[in-house]
């Protein structure tokens, strides 16, 4: 159910079986430490989405591999971000589209967390314009419980930390440059902190967390359960009606 591969003669069917549904990976381009790739967001936002796809028999557009990466600063080379601005339009863009070719059921999975604020941006507009078209946004790392569990363990301003390094271990290993793990690690330093500062002054290598107690195992599971978790709630909104049937213009 990957989007660019159906013709536009098919595409109306499969969106007809699934309530006019479909999911908008959305993920990011950023330096992830010394021992990971700077493609993990857009990498994850892909593997995870095209399994839930699979699952579900809801398509999945094109996965976005840009995001308001800002925060991640210039210290270290290979961030490509977007402003938050460009973010929101580009999104309202595509929603726009997928909305005049049939969907009215829009799943925004985000895997980077700075990209939040303009997806929700970008919910609302869609939703205003389009009376008929419900948007949701699912951040990845909080699915769930568990999912949150695993990923804040080692940090609450995690990044690049255990979570990470043992889901691309699991699923994309071309990613991870082991040599280097057992050194990656880097504490939080935002414990406390009145500002939300950028990551040039919490971090000394871009990581926050503790990378050296990946395993491919727990990446396995901990990558398992978002696509049980994300799927359940897809399964979900594709039945779900408003609670009321007013008119967001009358």
């Amino acid at each position: 159910m990957i989007w660019s591969e159906r013709s536009w003669a098919e595409l109306p069917h499969d969106l007809q079986q699934v309530g006019n549904a479909a999911i908008l990976p959305v993920g990011a381009t950023e330096q992830h430490g010394p021992h990971l790739g700077t493609g993990v967001d857009a990498v994850l936002a892909d593997r995870l989405c095209a399994e839930v796809a699979r699952r579900t028999k809801v398509p999945m557009l094109p996965p976005l591999p840009y995001g308001c990466s800002l925060g991640h600063s210039r210290r270290w080379a290979g961030t490509l971000a977007v402003q938050p601005v460009t973010l929101i339009n580009f999104v309202k863009d595509i929603g726009d589209w997928a909305y005049h070719s049939g969907v009215r059921r829009l799943f925004i999975v985000n895997t980077h967390v700075t990209n939040a604020a303009p997806l929700r941006c970008a919910l609302e507009m869609l939703r205003s314009e389009h009376d008929d078209l419900m948007v949701a946004l699912f951040n990845s790392a909080t699915l769930s419980p568990r999912v949150r569990a695993a990923h804040f363990s080692d940090g609450e301003d995690w990044h690049a930390n255990d979570a990470e390094t043992s889901m691309m271990l699991a699923v994309a290993p071309e990613l991870v440059r082991e040599a280097l793990i057992a050194t990656a690690d880097d504490p939080d330093r935002t414990e406390g902190l009145v500002f939300s500062h950028p990551v040039n002054r919490t971090s000394t290598n871009g990581v926050t967390g503790t990378p050296s107690k990946a395993t491919v195992e727990n990446g396995r599971l901990w990558f398992s359960w978002m696509v049980e978790d994300l799927a359940s709630l897809i399964q979900r909104g594709v039945a779900e009606t408003p609670p009321l049937d007013h008119s967001y213009f009358a």
